[in-house]
């Protein structure tokens, strides 16, 4: 009996052929850092909201592998100046925006899939101050990309949006995201409140993009994300002249703090400074993860 027993142990100890055990000497290791997680590709039923200032220490917050989760999602992100300091502080945090140009799909197959970023004169020849146009160019860019495109993101320049045109905007705006959420069925949207200049006088705008940026949060809250831009250019509000809100000039481009593709901001203009767009643009990678997690 103790004879069989011992038989039995042994089998039982044995390394099987077929199924041979992690430590087994012979028997080739995985690598940890190329493990395949299938949740690191799948996105999740996502949480709604706005994300301000507070998603800078929460991206910080996350693990690494949450962090790396988004790099594998699906998504287009057509903007003009200030997104590409937004890129390039998304860059300096580790995640990259590949290149997205005229007739690019956002996922390339063999080549790969997740973030694609372009800018509208790019896409498609279309310069600020004509965001009917923009939202025609995303729309056609994002179906283009149909059958695989996940997650959307639209961002308005700061000289989109004026008192002129700002009901008329709003209204063009939903219509575009209605329609885009009926084309392409689970699409998620990550919405950008419209960029503020240092300048307060009612031919920069900023009060209109404020209330833009008030109607995004009020109309989208409840069903997608948000990326208060706004909220974090102000330091919650904190940077104003006369209740009309403006970037912080800690935020902006400046001397001390140039942006690291747009230079020295003039006071008509808001580009952020190549240290800030690091900081912001964690929030704005946060906004992402909330889109998918």
């Amino acid at each position: 009996m103790k004879k069989l027993l011992f038989l039995l142990l042994l089998a039982g100890c044995a390394p099987g052929v077929d199924s041979p055990g992690v430590d087994s000497p012979g028997s080739p290791q995985p690598d940890p850092t190329t493990l395949t997680n299938p949740s690191t590709s799948t996105l999740g039923n996502g949480q709604p909201g706005v994300v301000g200032l507070a998603g800078v220490d929460a991206w910080d917050k996350l693990a690494g592998t949450e962090k790396a989760r988004i790099k594998n999602w699906n998504t287009l992100f057509l903007h003009q100046s200030v997104g590409q300091d937004l890129e390039e502080g998304a860059k300096a945090n580790g995640v990259l925006f590949e290149y997205f140009g005229p007739k690019d799909v956002v996922d390339k197959g063999a080549e790969g899939k997740g973030l694609r970023g372009g800018i509208f004169v790019d896409v498609g020849r279309i310069s600020n101050g004509n965001p009917s146009e923009k939202m025609r160019v995303f729309k056609e860019a994002a179906l283009q990309s149909k059958a695989t495109l996940k997650i959307a993101i639209f961002k308005f320049g700061y000289a989109d949006i004026l008192d002129t045109n700002r009901e008329s905007v709003k209204t063009a705006y939903k219509t575009f995201v209605e329609e885009l959420r009926q084309q392409i069925p689970g699409l998620r949207f990550v919405h950008v409140t419209p960029p503020l200049v240092y300048a307060t006088t009612a031919d920069e705008g900023n009060a209109a993009k404020a209330n833009v940026g008030q109607w995004m949060r009020d109309t989208f809250k409840s069903t997608d994300v948000i990326f208060d831009l706004q909220a974090i250019e102000t330091n919650d509000g904190a940077c104003q002249q006369a209740n009309v809100p403006r970037i912080c000039p800690d935020n902006r481009a400046s001397i001390t703090d140039p942006s690291e593709v747009n230079g020295v901001d003039s006071d008509g203009q808001g580009h952020l400074g190549k240290k800030a767009s690091q900081r912001i643009s964690k929030a704005f990678l946060y906004a992402i993860y909330q889109a998918g997690k």
